[in-house]
């Protein structure tokens, strides 16, 4: 005091370094950075406090958000009242928390950076889960310090029952330091807790408690799979991701969940169903938007957001023409549908700002539970044993109660009646004055027993509480017990998907379960997949269900039954054959259209898949691949000449100009071929007799047609010495043949003699112009439960093979199929097996 109004001389580099560096631990202590203990920063726990103290519980009503913030800043925060609103705004908000702390009635912002309201228009109240931060802290627990003008005492940090820092996160930006740490999960971050308290020793060491825990990062990740973000999306690199967790430093790479779906205009689209975390909607489809002007994205044609309160729908429309995975990775490439979430876990320890790892986060937390339940129990303790004091003296007075009355009514006042009664009974003075205060009615019977109950209950909780803080392992418990709670309470499913290979070192089957899926193609070469459960199983002679949404003039041409993991291999009519992954497919519903052919592989015009070949992990020890043409030439070529098939294309097989591949399959050198043509011929011959060559030669003549018969159908089989041979012996072996009006039969494959490459073959069935021509031929045994027959005007039935009969080679069959339009006729058929259904 005595410098004041005196000239001080001093070194001015030593005064601004003093200052700055004052300036700098205000700022890091008082408002950036979140206490390990609660996982707040000052602001945020003033406001909760001051909601406690003015009674705003989550049972209770909303009150104006500006009358919050005039008490946080008259009583705790003298800072900007809009800094302040924006602060209590952010607890408030699901798509920047985790779990909200404030309950918030009205605009409070959104996930497009619109302001919120303002504060004399929005109302708040505390949410369920922010009452348990709060819990206990009237029983001595935390402690406190003054406020800013020495009025009024606030606490350093709440009792927080729940690991906030964690589960809340924190985004701080201090004087030459910042904090940056993701939300998590309630219920792994809790499990993993669990997992610890497990795992650690407490025990007394010279007056305080000392925990040590076995656990390290990898048992902690055990339980908790990384970021759970509020906005959802997906995380990748699981080694990233640990090593942020051991060190505290990191980066964790986000991207938004998009899939690609069938419109009902026939076009694609790229649907965004959750975003990065802290990614802004609107700026993010206006920066697609821009990228399309400027086109540095192509493909796209329409951009809509579709959103609305019951969550997040970006549309990005693509062109007829797009790759519809290509421009999902561009969009990944070049917008915030990928971010990276950069982790820097610093907070204060004792005041003073560290950065943490994983482990040291969740046993502060864990010491910090200790010590607010020992202060607890200390509390709870003293208040019980002054319980019991004053019962001990009511039951004195109640067992000498005629002598209590007595003294009281000889007493000149009050203060002599207290006096008379401590000397006479042996009392301290709170138990005289408890006794002077009882009612009257706590003299009834009925009371009198209450006050026994109630000090024998006493008794029992003295005890309790001396034994729990004389086994600090007890406490542990405590807390576990308590979390638990708090688990079945607020414990919800996570929301952000993990990865745990980086992107780019795991392929897209990684994620796509294993499942058995049905294609189908139309005539005018539009794709779709979908589950087999989709057909439901139907008597012979039935009118089945709509099979999709086609144009008048479209048919389907092919069903295929597969598996999301197999290869499936397009051969075209050219001669040319794709490659693609089945569970690239387009999955749609039983009614949709499909994806045209055109946009999966690039296929000249005038080009048509006239064959489709899956390939499953079981099939890829397969040593050829055999092919028919339309005329009825055969080729022999070995599968590993197909193992490399460019975007392009490969050329499979040269063919005449007048002639087209129609069908393809895999054998392995020692296979039967059986052929069928539309005209009810077949030939049976053995694959030895066509030799192996090269992927770009003509093949050689199969079967002789006649003029305007083409080949329907090839089979390929084991011979019968084969079969017996092999353990799983096929009990019988049908060729299915169906025509066009919906007539089939089953037929043995003993009746179709072997032949000589090159012949006319014998008859598959009679074709009359009841029946109509041969469609379809199929091998069935008794592995095959289902047949799905579909008709050219999409009409669908699903047979159980058993109902269709066995009839001698040279018959026509029986009715399978009735169609509901006239002239429709069968356009498909394919068989589901057992393990298919």
């Amino acid at each position: 005091m005595t410098d004041i109004g005196k000239l001080r001389h001093v070194e001015i580099t030593a005064e601004m370094q003093r200052s700055y560096l004052d300036y700098a631990m205000s700022v890091i202590v008082a408002r950036a950075l979140p206490d390990v203990k609660d996982g707040l920063k000052p602001v945020h726990r003033r406001i909760l406090y001051a909601m406690y103290q003015m009674g705003l519980s989550h049972t209770t009503r909303h009150v104006k958000s500006a009358k919050v913030v005039g008490e946080v800043l008259g009583k705790y925060h003298p800072h900007g009242d809009i800094a302040l609103y924006d602060a209590l705004t952010r607890l408030a908000q699901n798509f920047a928390m985790r779990y909200p702390l404030v309950n918030g009635q009205g605009n409070f912002g959104s996930i497009d950076g619109d302001p919120p309201a303002a504060m004399r228009y929005t109302e708040v109240k505390l949410a369920a889960i922010a009452q348990e931060m709060l819990l206990d802290i009237d029983k001595e627990t935390v402690s406190e310090s003054p406020n800013f003008d020495n009025t009024l005492m606030e606490p350093n940090f709440l009792p927080a029952k729940l690991p906030n820092l964690l589960l809340m996160g924190s985004d701080g930006i201090a004087v030459g330091m910042a904090t940056k740490i993701p939300p998590h999960n309630i219920n792994e971050v809790i499990d993993a807790i669990v997992a610890m308290i497990g795992k650690t020793k407490a025990e007394k060491v010279n007056n305080d408690i000392s925990l040590e825990s076995s656990m390290t990062t990898e048992d902690f990740l055990e339980y908790i799979k990384g970021p759970d973000f509020p906005t959802g999306g997906i995380i990748y690199d699981w080694q990233e991701i640990t090593a942020a967790y051991a060190t505290g430093k990191g980066k964790i790479l986000i991207r938004a969940k998009a899939n690609i779906e069938e419109l009902k205009n026939g076009k694609s689209a790229v649907i965004v169903e959750e975003l990065p975390y802290q990614v802004n909607k609107s700026l993010l489809v206006a920066r697609i938007a821009d990228l399309v002007k400027e086109k540095r994205l192509e493909g796209i044609s329409d951009l809509r957001d579709e959103s609305d309160r019951h969550g997040i729908r970006i549309v990005v429309e693509l062109k007829r023409d797009a790759k519809p995975k290509s421009v999902l990775n561009n969009l990944f490439k070049h917008t915030n549908m990928q971010t990276t979430f950069p982790v820097n876990m610093v907070a204060l320890v004792d005041g003073t700002p560290q950065t943490l790892t994983l482990k040291v986060i969740l046993e502060e937390y864990l010491k910090h539970r200790h010590r607010i339940i020992t202060k607890r129990s200390e509390y709870e303790l003293k208040e019980a044993k002054n319980r019991a004091h004053i019962l001990e003296g009511l039951k004195i007075a109640l067992d000498h109660l005629d002598a209590v009355i007595e003294t009281i009514k000889k007493s000149k006042d009050a203060e002599t009646a207290k006096k008379n009664l401590m000397e006479k009974f042996k009392l301290s003075e709170i138990q005289s004055t408890a006794i002077l205060d009882m009612q009257l009615r706590r003299l009834a019977a009925l009371e009198r027993q209450k006050i026994e109950d109630e000090y024998l209950m006493i008794k029992e909780t003295i005890a309790y509480l001396e034994d729990l803080l004389s086994h600090p392992e007890k406490v542990l418990r405590v807390i576990k017990d308590e979390l638990l709670k708090l688990k079945e309470k607020f414990g919800d499913p996570r929301r952000t998907r993990l990865i745990k290979q980086k992107i780019g070192e795991f392929s897209e089957e990684d994620l796509i379960p294993s499942e058995d899926t049905v294609i189908t193609i139309t005539r005018t070469g539009y794709i779709k997949r979908l589950p087999p459960s989709s057909f439901k199983a139907q008597r012979r002679g039935g009118k089945g269900v709509t099979g999709m949404a086609t144009k008048d003039e479209d048919e389907i041409n092919m069903l295929i039954c597969a598996n999301t993991h197999d290869d499936i291999l397009f051969f075209t009519n050219k001669g040319r054959v794709f490659q693609e992954k089945v569970y690239d497919l387009p999955e749609t519903s039983r009614q949709s259209k499909g994806q045209a052919v055109v946009n999966l592989i690039n296929i000249e015009q005038g080009e048509t898949v006239s064959s489709v070949l899956t390939i499953s992990k079981k099939q890829k020890d397969s040593k050829y691949l055999f092919m028919v043409t339309k005329k009825g030439t055969v080729k022999k070529t070995e599968t590993s000449s197909y193992q490399k098939i460019r975007a392009n294309g490969l050329i499979a097989i040269k063919l005449e100009n007048d002639d087209e591949l129609t069908w393809v399959k895999a054998t392995s050198g020692n296979d039967h071929i059986l052929l069928v043509s539309h005209d009810g011929k077949s030939i049976h011959l053995s694959e030895k007799d066509v030799r192996p060559t090269g992927r770009d030669t003509m093949g050689v003549r199969g079967i002789k047609l006649l003029k305007d018969d083409y080949v329907i159908g090839m089979e390929i089989f084991s011979d019968s010495k084969t079969i017996e041979k092999d353990k799983r012996i096929k009990l019988f072996r049908h060729i299915l043949v169906v025509m066009d009006k919906g007539i089939g039969k089953r037929t043995a494959i003993e009746e179709f003699p072997l032949q000589n490459r090159g012949g006319q073959g014998v008859k598959v069935a009679e074709v009359t112009p009841k029946t109509g021509k041969v469609v379809a031929s199929e091998m069935v045994d008794e592995s095959i439960d289902q047949v799905i027959i579909t008709s050219r005007l999409a009409q669908v039935i699903k047979l159980p093979l058993k109902n269709i009969p066995q009839l001698s080679r040279p018959t026509q069959g029986v009715i399978l199929m009735r169609f509901a339009k006239q002239g429709d006729t069968v356009a498909a058929v394919t068989c589901i097996e057992k393990s298919d259904l």
